[in-house]
C-alpha cells in the first residue's frame, strides 16, 4: 500500500478548498474504509480545527511545526532544527486519530515561519520545494489516501504540497475571479512540473456553486467545462446548511436505529462521495495511459 497523495488548492481564497479537503478525506475514510491522512499546511489551520472538532479533540498540542522548530527556544527567538529530516523527532507524535480510518497532521500559526526555515537549504533549490515530500515519505506505506490543504498563495507551502503530491484537485466557485484562479493554478503547476521534474497531474476541478439556479453560475460552470473538459467534475458542491454546520461542530454522518442516515447528512456526504467516484475513475484512466 502506497498512498495516493492529493493537493487541494486554488490561488483564489474562499472557494471551498478546505471544505473539499476535509469532506473528501472523511468520506474516503468512513464510506470507503480507506486509510486516510489529512496534512494541513495552512497556518490558518482551518482544516485542523474542523477535524479536531470531528474527532472531539480539545487541543492539538503537536503540529507539523514541531518537525522544524524547537518550541523550547528562548522566547522571541526562532530556533530551527538543523537536520529535521535526520532528527529523532517521531512523526507519529504529530499524528492525531480522528476516527477509525482518518488521521490528521495539524498546523498552527507558527508554521508561517516555514519559508524562513527552508532557507537553510539555500544551496539546494530543489530541496526547498521537496522538504515536505521527504518528510512524509515514511508515512506513505501506512495510508491509501493523503490529502494536503494549503493556503491560496504562490508560496513555499504550495510549492511543497505540489512536490509531495501525485494529483491536484482544484476548487473553484462559479465566479469569474475564481475561474481565473484555476488557470493561474494550472499554469503555475505546469511550471513546477517542468522546473523540478515532479510528477503531478490535475485529476479534478470541483465547482462550488452558491446559487446553482443562477444563470451566471451555470454560464461560468459551462465555461470551465469548455476549457478543461472532463477534468471538471459533473458533481457540483452546492450551498448546504448542513455542510456549513460541520465547520462549527465537526463532520458527522448520523445513522438512525433503523439503519437509515439522517437525510441532510446523507445529502451532504453523497455529493462528496460522488466526487470521489469521479476522481477514482479518472485516476484509473490516467494510470491506463501510462
Amino acid at each position: 500500500m502506497t498512498a495516493t497523495t492529493f493537493t487541494v488548492g486554488n490561488f483564489k481564497g474562499g472557494v471551498g478548498k478546505t471544505k473539499i479537503t476535509t469532506m473528501l478525506a472523511y468520506d474516503a475514510a468512513v464510506l470507503r474504509n480507506k486509510k486516510t491522512l489529512v496534512i494541513d499546511l495552512d497556518p490558518q489551520a482551518n482544516a485542523t480545527t474542523i477535524l479536531a472538532r470531528t474527532g472531539n479533540i480539545a487541543n492539538i498540542d503537536y503540529t507539523i511545526t514541531d518537525c522544524i522548530l524547537d518550541r523550547h527556544s528562548n522566547e522571541g527567538e526562532l530556533n530551527f532544527k538543523t537536520n529535521p529530516l535526520e532528527s529523532d523527532f517521531p512523526l507519529n507524535k504529530i499524528i492525531y486519530n480522528i476516527n477509525d480510518n482518518l488521521d490528521l497532521i495539524g498546523c498552527d500559526t507558527s508554521f508561517k515561519n516555514f519559508s524562513d526555515f527552508i532557507r537553510i537549504y539555500s544551496h539546494d533549490q530543489r530541496k526547498q520545494v521537496t522538504f515536505i515530500s521527504d518528510l512524509i515519505k515514511p508515512l506513505k506505506n501506512d495510508y491509501e489516501y493523503i490529502f494536503i490543504d494549503v493556503p491560496p498563495t504562490i508560496s513555499a507551502f504550495s510549492d511543497n504540497a505540489m512536490a509531495a503530491s501525485d494529483y491536484s484537485i482544484i476548487a473553484f466557485q462559479t465566479q469569474d475571479e475564481s475561474l481565473i484562479g484555476v488557470n493561474k493554478y494550472i499554469s503555475y503547476q505546469n511550471f513546477m512540473v517542468e522546473r523540478y521534474n515532479i510528477s503531478l497531474q490535475v485529476i479534478a476541478i470541483v465547482a462550488c456553486m452558491l446559487e446553482p439556479d443562477d444563470d451566471l453560475d451555470k454560464t461560468i460552470y459551462n465555461e470551465a467545462k469548455n476549457l478543461y473538459g472532463d477534468v471538471v467534475t459533473k458533481t457540483v458542491v452546492t450551498y448546504q446548511k448542513r455542510i456549513k454546520k460541520y465547520s462549527r461542530q465537526g463532520i458527522h454522518l448520523n445513522k438512525y436505529k433503523n439503519g437509515n442516515y439522517d437525510q441532510w447528512d446523507f445529502k451532504a456526504h453523497n455529493c462528496f462521495n460522488e466526487i470521489l467516484n469521479e476522481i477514482e475513475a479518472r485516476e484509473k484512466f490516467l494510470r491506463s495511459e501510462l
